[in-house]
């Protein structure tokens, strides 16, 4: 427990227990006494979980001696150094498994979802012959939350002997995922999106009906010859680590984090006016909420807001100055996607972080909008619609 002590103080949290009946308690004043970056300056409060979350102390707990004493091969056969780590890989592998439903047997470890995405697409499709198709969908969309009718694709696609896949990165550990109820044939995990460690994940394939794949790389032929290489025990073993206490806390977190959600939508909607939520309001997973503020540039609101760490998309494209994709693919107008931010609520976010981000949000939109001339344009009754703009 002594380092759950330490982290708890560097949290300034409580540290939580196995099972956690209270929830995490309150963290330090929102905009005070967080942890410096070793400049003086405190950092930001964090709201991106969608990007990446915390590693759960309880995870870390789990890790630490296959970090130190149990640093055996997991695939050394003739000794008990090798046995050890083989027990807790295949431990973790279980604990992936009994949170989608599956059988052990259908875990392979990886090294994210992105490997495992293309472990299951790329070779399927080098297999496949004209007369046949796979259908890939996001469980969970990373930017705007929606939830796709998951059961209803997989019925559709076993109907027509269609393999399916889903990526479930932003949904495993979140909603309730059963790899069988909802007829799913591949299925991408990763480790740091559910409060596990970065560098691992898992691809679930189907033994029956039988999933055939092609590895993507040679060598020892380590996770039934599917993806060769040393199994990191440490990260498998925080990888399903992680897994377990999701799967033990997925209904708290879920009543907690949307009651926070439902906070902050609240009061920004109720103090500032032209806010626009993105998405499908009903079937989303609460912890993602995408807020577009009309006549304000994001990224001006972002650079704003930098006592707290938001987002104005996907991680994997915040290179990009382009409008997201996926809101102009759900038919936003340019202007509102340019004004777009991510707020991602975890299961480590406090009431207080979030009070603290609201008033922050709606203080900076306003001083933006006063100094916004399309602001100015609305307010005196101009439709910006009907003025034909031209280009110099």
């Amino acid at each position: 427990m002594l380092l759950w002590r330490r982290l708890a103080a560097l949290r300034g949290q409580q540290a939580p227990r196995r099972l956690r009946a209270g929830g995490p308690k309150p963290g330090p004043e929102p905009g005070q006494g967080r942890t410096s970056d070793g400049g003086g300056a405190p950092r930001p409060l964090y709201m991106d979980v969608q990007a990446t979350t915390p590693l759960d102390p309880r995870v870390l707990d789990s890790m630490l001696p296959y970090l130190t004493a149990y640093y055996g091969n997991p695939h050394s056969r003739t000794h008990a150094y090798g046995w050890e780590s083989e027990a807790a890989m295949e431990n973790a592998r279980r604990q992936v498994a009994d949170l989608i439903g599956a059988d052990s047997r259908e875990i392979i470890f990886t090294s994210g979802a992105t490997e495992s995405n293309n472990m299951a697409i790329k070779e399927l499709e080098a297999a496949f012959q004209p007369d046949t198709s796979l259908v890939t969908v996001m469980t969970v969309n990373n930017e705007i939350g929606v939830k796709q009718p998951i059961h209803d694709i997989g019925e559709i696609c076993r109907a027509h002997k269609v393999f399916f896949h889903t990526d479930a990165a932003q949904a495993i550990g979140k909603i309730p995922v059963d790899v069988n109820n909802m007829k799913i044939d591949l299925m991408s995990i990763s480790g740091h999106k559910i409060y596990g460690p970065k560098g691992v994940g898992a691809l679930y394939v189907r033994r029956r009906p039988r999933v055939r794949l092609e590895p993507l790389q040679s060598g020892g032929g380590q996770e039934r010859g599917l993806r060769s290489g040393t199994v990191p025990t440490p990260l498998a073993v925080g990888l399903g680590a992680a897994c377990e206490v999701a799967q033990q806390e997925m209904e708290y977190d879920h009543n907690r984090i949307s009651k926070l959600a439902e906070r902050l939508i609240t009061k920004i909607m109720s103090e500032v006016p032209d806010v626009v939520m993105n998405g499908d309001q009903e079937h989303r997973y609460p912890g993602c909420i995408n807020l577009s503020f009309a006549y304000v540039e994001g990224e001006s609101l972002l650079m704003a807001l930098k006592d707290v760490a938001l987002s104005s998309g996907s991680a994997c494209t915040s290179a990009s100055l382009e409008p997201s994709y996926v809101l102009r693919a759900i038919g936003t107008d340019e202007d509102l996607a340019h004004s777009s931010i991510r707020f991602g609520i975890g299961r480590f976010t406090t009431e207080e972080e979030v009070d603290y981000t609201v008033q922050k949000c709606i203080q900076h939109v306003k001083r933006l909008r006063e100094m916004s001339p399309l602001w100015e344009m609305v307010q005196d009754g101009i439709d910006l619609k009907s003025i034909k703009w031209t280009q110099h």
